[in-house]
Parts: structure tokens; sequence; C-alpha cells
């Protein structure tokens, strides 16, 4: 039996940056269950397990417009710090989450703190760049 869409699959797996920083990994932890064309992971993630086997180990590259995509200038936001709540500390690099309307929200860098505004990045933080796993399928459903 292979990998097919449809098909709930669980794995371990790493991945590791081109440089080889490893980003993630499932081996220290439950492996990764989902089902293939649900969503839930990156589309050249998806794509590289259809056709694998149970007990197989594969590597795949995934290029940076397959993964989290380019970085975009239309993710740089600049809100007014009077609509940041005083009691939340801001500094370059903070991670926070920044709620855009009451039901989204949106993980966010504070990358420049002005006069009046603090710029957020929210492009995701592997936006730009290639990946590289190396996977492990455990089962397929």
């Amino acid at each position: 039996m292979t990998a097919q869409k449809g098909n709930k699959v669980k794995l371990h797996y790493c991945g590791t940056l081109t440089d080889g920083t490893v980003f993630d990994e499932s081996y220290n932890h439950a492996p990764l269950e989902f089902t293939i064309g649900s969503g839930m992971v990156i589309p050249g993630f998806e794509n590289g397990i259809i056709g694998m086997q149970i007990g197989e180990k594969k590597k795949i590259f995934i290029p940076a417009k397959d993964a989290y995509g380019e970085r975009t200038v239309e993710l740089i936001l600049e809100f007014p710090k009077e609509s940041i709540p005083d009691n939340i500390p801001i500094s370059i690099g903070a991670m926070m989450q920044l709620q855009l309307t009451p039901e989204q929200s949106v993980g966010v860098v504070v990358i420049e703190i002005k006069k009046d505004t603090v710029v957020f990045d929210a492009n995701h933080q592997l936006a730009d760049q290639n990946l590289n796993f190396e996977i492990e399928l455990l089962n397929i459903e």
C-alpha cells in the first residue's frame, strides 16, 4: 500500500534549512499524524509523501514557494502605539499575537519601534527558506 491523497498517515520527520540547521523534528516527540490533502501541512510536504510505503524513509527538498512562500511587504504591518495595551512589553524581536479582528489573530515579530507606531512582520518565520526533510512513514490508514 502506498500513501495517497485522502489517506491518514503517521510519520516521523526532521526538517532542516539549506545550511543544515534543524528547525523542527518529531523524533523526540509523538509522530506527526494528518490526512493527505487536508491542508494541515505545507503542500510540498504532502506531495513528498504521496507514493511512499510504510517503513520507507525518504529525503525531500521543498523550494520556498511550495513551503511557507516568499516574504512579502504586504505582511509588514504598522499600528499606532496607543492601540497596544500598556501592560504588553514591546521590544525589537519580540514575538506576539496581533488581534486583527475579534475572530482573527496572527503571529508577528516586532521589527521596528517608532515614535508613535510599532512595525510588525507577519511573514512566517520560514518564509523565503528552501526546506529539506527526512521522512520515515510509519503508518497509512
